[in-house]
């Protein structure tokens, strides 16, 4: 089955030019004329040819005035343009050009040549639509596969949140007295870092940060529960000597814990920031805390964190071996440890925060 022949509209003033247009090209294209750009713009409302020959020397509208009225149209500017012209001037065929066309052609032009600059730039313009139409599909596959592992990328971060927010739960039903202190600590955490980043304190080590991965995994900060035995876990009264020393190592087994799951994992930032909340946040600034005895900035800085806004949640809160204080009784509490048990720099972020830290 013969290939059906492309459409070429040729647009100039003078009949013998067209007639000699349509003889040099009709072998291999179906022509359409016009006497005018008037006439071409009328043509062009049904039909888009593969190319225009435009003369430029035309009544009421020349071709240079024609192409950019075609140009300006969504729905003719990409009409590759030749202009066949008995204009030889180089300014002239600069112009032409300048304005978008293709080629530029004088008369008399020799028909074979014509139609072989024709094809060739017909060819052109064809694998130019096809690396276009190539690049359009490279997109769509780049985009989907994209969204595919944007989907599989939330999935693993809902599991994995699901995962911290079940490992969390089991420790504080285990640890039935403190109800409600993980969420209480996790909020607090966002008060302090939303406060550090507006100050800028500490800004060299939290620039880094994910602050959603750090709120998730401080979760885990007493997960080594899980291995203190019942009986001192649930004790209502004091703990004894012995008995709180026990209790003081649920911090290097929250550490072991999470070691031993980073283990499994080839790369995890969340368990990174949760094995830093769980060994550190029992340390003190002057280095009297557990369980290795830190001092000042040895201290990683999510432990002097938490340090804080854990102390506070245990002061505020009732158990059933003391009352709850009051929000000014705990804030006293911690301004007077600051320095010693408390970073003073945190301190002074705490006092800032500390009404939200009333409500949260």
């Amino acid at each position: 089955m013969e290939a059906e022949k492309r459409l070429i509209l040729l647009v100039d003033d003078n009949p013998t030019n067209l007639k000699i247009g349509i003889r040099a090209l009709g072998e291999k294209f179906e022509i359409a004329t016009a006497p005018s750009a008037a006439k071409m713009f009328s043509l062009l409302e049904n039909n888009i040819p593969a190319m225009i020959l435009l003369d430029v020397d035309m009544p009421e509208m020349n071709g240079y005035e024609a192409i950019k009225i075609l140009k300006e149209n969504s729905q003719t500017k990409d009409i590759p343009v030749i202009f066949v012209t008995a204009r030889v001037d180089y300014d002239d065929e600069l112009q032409g050009l300048s304005l978008g066309a293709i080629d530029y052609i004088t008369k008399p032009f020799q028909p074979s040549l014509l139609l072989k600059r024709i094809e060739v730039h017909l060819l052109v313009e064809d694998q130019k639509n096809t690396l276009e139409d190539q690049a359009r599909e490279l997109k769509n596959f780049n985009d989907n596969l994209k969204r595919m592992v944007d989907e599989k990328t939330q999935n693993v971060l809902d599991l994995q949140s699901a995962m911290l927010k079940t490992m969390a739960e089991l420790v504080e039903c285990r640890d039935d007295i403190t109800g409600g202190h993980i969420e209480r600590t996790q909020q607090g955490i966002k008060l302090l870092m939303e406060e550090l980043e507006e100050c800028g304190t500490y800004s060299d080590e939290t620039s880094g940060w994910d602050l959603n991965l750090l709120l998730q995994s401080c979760q885990l900060h007493d997960v080594g529960k899980i291995s203190i035995d019942d009986n001192i876990l649930k004790k209502t009264g004091k703990l004894s000597d012995e008995e709180f020393e026990q209790m003081k190592r649920h911090a290097v087994f929250g550490e072991e814990i999470i070691e031993k799951i980073e283990g499994l994992a080839k790369e995890s930032d969340f368990l990174k920031y949760a094995k830093m909340f769980a060994a550190y946040h029992h340390e003190k600034w002057d280095g009297s805390g557990y369980p290795r005895g830190l001092k000042g900035l040895e201290i990683p800085l999510l432990g002097r964190i938490m340090a804080i806004v854990d102390v506070y949640d245990a002061l505020v809160s009732e158990r059933p071996y003391k009352k709850a204080f009051t929000h000014e009784e705990a804030l006293r509490i911690i301004t007077e440890e600051s320095g010693k048990q408390f970073d003073p720099a945190l301190v002074e972020i705490f006092s800032r925060k500390a009404e939200q830290f009333r409500t949260h």
